[in-house]
């Protein structure tokens, strides 16, 4: 069969021909339709949401939603425009969001607060959001990052990497930032939070960078977290990034940014426990979605895993990096991540495992499945020996562990490179499980590239290097 006779890879193209926030998608057994809903009311309510992780809701797709405790009606509902705001894209409301916050802290813990923001362009440097507490933009409403490095502060490096990501020291605050909350919800109807960051991306091109860019919305040491129904743009670094958090729902998203932008990863969750990633699209500069868990001997320090992460129904493009990466930085420790119904188109790799000597820590119990690919380069990779460390106290016997792989029913057309899997000497990763893969646009001369790695295979087209070739002996992987 041709790739343009093949219905199911012709129904899945059909259903992503534009990069809306809301998506159909038509993927493998069953070809199941899923839309996406959004709330009409000026005041965000939460209907009763399953408290069962992957519960298949009536009438619906299966969801990891219920990772979040819907919260009671907020207590208080102000407008942005009730504490000063100017909705024009041309005066600061950096003050008006920083009075409304500090309002709004009153109410935490005693029914909570709703700030929503109108239609127009609300120009601000970043804030910090409180507990118990709903952010709400309405339908045309557009909360633009300011062009002012000043008013995105210096703030301490993450304990789990000792420094800035990009540069020693401190890094700047997210554009919307929060620290040790519970309760939080971003929403609204369709709203837009654009980080402009060209004037960041500008300062990383020309080698003029200072302190490492800032998020465009960062939750560290959270609970009980609701990002939905927004779309994010034009982040100056990686877009959202939960960090040492829990129970972090992400849903209903559409996050934005040129593809060439640097490190505008879409979505970071990173030491974090029970986060579920649904029903998203990204277009990005950098990896659709990336879990990690700190760098090298500060992560491995820190000992703060990633654990329990969903990542379902996510497409979107990225031509440099993957689709969904695990790492690089993973030395908190990666185990248990459910990821499945993803739809990568035009990239650099699908479905990437990134580490390091010297970063120490374990990726384990990764579950991969019904992945469709579209003129990816590399549609599963291995990777390691990124010589990417904070500075020169890593220890280069800090070797990861990496085992228990395995991913199945995946169809990769037009691809340009056979799987590279490059385990590490003295390291190698273990338990890779492959089943039900085909990659197809491959000249038959072009081989799979394996090295330090071992596994099972069973329905793999072209045929798999022979370091998986024990056709799915493995009890777990029988299973899996």
């Amino acid at each position: 069969m041709m790739e343009g006779d093949n219905p199911l890879a012709n129904a899945i193209r059909a259903s992503f021909t534009r990069p809306s926030w809301a998506f159909l998608l038509l993927i493998f057994t069953g070809i199941a339709i899923f839309s996406i809903h959004i709330t009409r009311n000026t005041i965000f309510q939460l209907g009763p949401i399953s408290t069962q992780a992957g519960l298949e809701r009536p009438g619906g797709p299966p969801s990891c939603s219920g990772l979040f405790e819907a919260p009671p009606p907020r207590k208080v509902v102000k407008s942005i425009s009730e504490f000063g705001g100017v909705g024009d894209g041309r005066t600061s409301n950096t003050a008006a969001f920083r009075r409304a916050m500090e309002y709004m802290e009153k109410f935490r813990g005693t029914g909570g607060a709703q700030l929503n923001v109108p239609k127009g362009r609300w120009l601000t440097g970043s804030f910090n959001l409180t507990s118990d507490f709903t952010l709400f933009l309405e339908d045309g409403a557009v909360i633009l990052g300011s062009q002012d490095p000043e008013e995105w502060p210096i703030i301490e490096p993450l304990p789990s990497y000792g420094r800035g990501r990009e540069r020693l020291g401190g890094r700047h605050i997210s554009l919307i930032h929060g620290n040790s909350l519970t309760n939080v919800v971003i929403t609204g109807h369709n709203g837009t939070i654009d980080g402009q960051g060209k004037m960041w991306w500008d300062l990383w091109w020309n080698k003029t960078l200072e302190c490492t860019r800032g998020h465009l919305v960062e939750l560290i040491n959270s609970h009980n977290i609701l990002i939905s129904n927004l779309t994010f743009r034009n982040s100056p670094f990686w877009t959202v990034h939960p960090v040492y958090s829990s129970n972090v729902v992400i849903k209903d998203m559409t996050i934005l940014a040129p593809l060439q932008a640097p490190n505008t990863d879409g979505i970071d969750p990173d030491s974090s426990t029970d986060v579920c990633i649904e029903d998203c699209y990204i277009e990005s500069g950098d990896d659709l979605v990336a879990v990690k868990s700190g760098w090298d001997h500060y992560g491995i320090r820190m000992a703060r895993p990633s654990v329990n992460i969903t990542i379902r129904r996510v497409s979107g493009t990225t031509p440099t990096c993957s689709g969904i990466g695990i790492g690089s930085e993973m030395s908190g420790g990666i185990r248990n991540v459910l990821v499945e119904n993803l739809y990568v188109r035009d990239s650099a790799a699908g479905v990437r495992i990134k580490t390091d000597k010297g970063r120490g820590g374990y990726i384990t119990n990764i579950t991969i499945r019904n992945i469709m690919m579209e003129r990816v380069k590399v549609p599963i990779r291995f990777s390691r020996g990124a010589d990417d460390h904070p500075d020169e106290k890593w220890d280069s016997k800090a070797l990861p562990k990496v085992k228990g792989i395995s991913i199945s029913n995946v169809i990769s057309v037009d691809s340009r490179k056979a799987p590279l899997l490059q385990g590490i000497d003295g390291a190698p990763f273990e338990d890779i499980c492959m089943k039900n893969v085909s990659i197809s646009g491959l000249s038959p001369s072009v081989k799979w590239n394996c090295e330090f790695v071992s596994g099972f295979s069973d329905g793999v087209s072209p045929v798999p290097c022979f370091e998986l070739q024990k056709n799915g002996s493995s009890s777990w992987c029988a299973y899996s």
